[in-house]
């Protein structure tokens, strides 16, 4: 079975690939037919051509494409144009309606693919409470002020004289 897939080149952790098309027996990087076009993930937005003519004589002896390329093909609106060439319109004028679209979005500048949503900065959050205020505020008033003026009573009465009391 004939298919059109992507192949990886490009060097260690900076992958492009090239589209092809080649026996599906064959390996990922191996043996191949043809090469129809390259795609780039890396680059903002990503870099696709596609040999439109190339890739619907292709579909048309029956190559099936992988799920990654044929998403690629369905971008550019290959996919479109295969179906309305097995409805009987000549792989010509398809071709030529497809060059029209190419020179249409390289003029004007616009891209193939929509711009991702923006989003609205976070609110910072709020500073946490010390564990400290959060047990003053649990509990009522009246427990904490005692023990609260008993520490503070011990604690001037050391002061002040100096030296603990010694009982005889």
């Amino acid at each position: 079975m004939v298919k059109i897939r992507l192949r990886r080149v490009g060097a260690k952790k900076q992958p492009s690939y090239r589209v092809v098309v080649a026996d599906s027996r064959s390996p990922r990087d191996g043996r191949f037919i043809e090469v129809i076009g390259f795609y780039n993930p890396r680059t903002e937005p990503e870099t696709v051509s596609i040999k439109e003519e190339r890739a619907l004589y292709w579909l048309s002896v029956g190559a099936q494409p992988t799920l990654a390329v044929e998403r690629l093909l369905k971008n550019q609106g290959t996919l479109d144009r295969f179906e309305r060439l097995k409805q009987g319109e000549s792989l010509e004028a398809l071709a030529a309606e497809a060059a029209q679209v190419l020179e249409v979005v390289e003029d004007v500048g616009l891209e193939t693919r929509p711009e991702p949503a923006t989003t609205e900065p976070e609110e910072e959050p709020e500073l946490v409470e010390t564990r400290d205020e959060v047990e003053e505020k649990a509990l009522p008033a009246a427990e904490v002020v005692p023990e609260q003026e008993a520490i503070e009573a011990e604690e001037e009465g050391e002061d002040e004289e100096g030296e603990d009391e010694v009982t005889p």
